[in-house]
């Protein structure tokens, strides 16, 4: 039985390591906007946890005897999921409009083997620091970067993003991109690790 990740990201992959060694990576040929948008009347907190199962059961329907976890970040602001910014101006945007608010960073995670499927979703509550000049220029210099581009909400907590931030409440992992902790709890007493 082997453990894959549904997922390409950097970011993941790196924090899986901290929950096993070793293990494959295999993205899931889905179609995200498209789930989303069939899904866009729903609880934004629930379509990340969606999400990762579609990942998750489009590996394992060519892996059924192996452990399959997939995962899907969203961040949700006044009840809006705020995705990937297509551009530099709508960095700018989600930026300007997450300042000085609290908002969610949902993690859906599914864990399928065979007909065993598992699923949750990690929320951690971020606030930045409100709109003045000092949080006006680290935007322009954030967004002038090309890390805001392929992250949701146009931002990386693990990267200099982390100077828009004045507080968390949850699990800082998760805003990078996977709960780790809640995650190993879920494989071990699965017995999958």
């Amino acid at each position: 039985m082997k453990v894959i990740l549904a997922s390409l990201s950097p970011r993941r992959k790196e924090l899986m390591n901290l929950i096993i060694g070793g293990f494959d990576i295999e993205a899931a040929d889905i179609d995200e906007r498209a789930i989303e948008e069939s899904l866009k009347d729903e609880d934004p907190l629930k379509v990340s946890e969606a999400l990762a199962l579609e990942k998750a059961l489009a590996i394992a329907k060519t892996h059924p005897e192996d452990v399959v976890i997939g995962a899907d970040t969203s961040v949700i602001a006044n009840g809006k999921i705020l995705g990937k910014p297509r551009d530099r101006g709508e960095a700018k945007e989600m930026l300007t409009m997450l300042s000085g608010i609290e908002h969610i960073v949902a993690t859906g995670v599914a864990v399928v083997c065979g007909d065993k499927v598992e699923t949750f979703t990690e929320e951690t509550r971020v606030r930045f620091y409100g709109l003045d000049p000092y949080m006006e220029k680290k935007i322009e210099e954030y967004i002038d970067s090309a890390d805001p581009y392929d992250k949701a909400g146009g931002y990386g907590i693990q990267t200099k993003g982390a100077l828009l931030v004045e507080k968390i409440d949850g699990d800082y992992l998760n805003v990078v991109g996977l709960p780790v902790a809640r995650l190993a709890r879920v494989l071990s007493e699965s017995g999958y690790i």
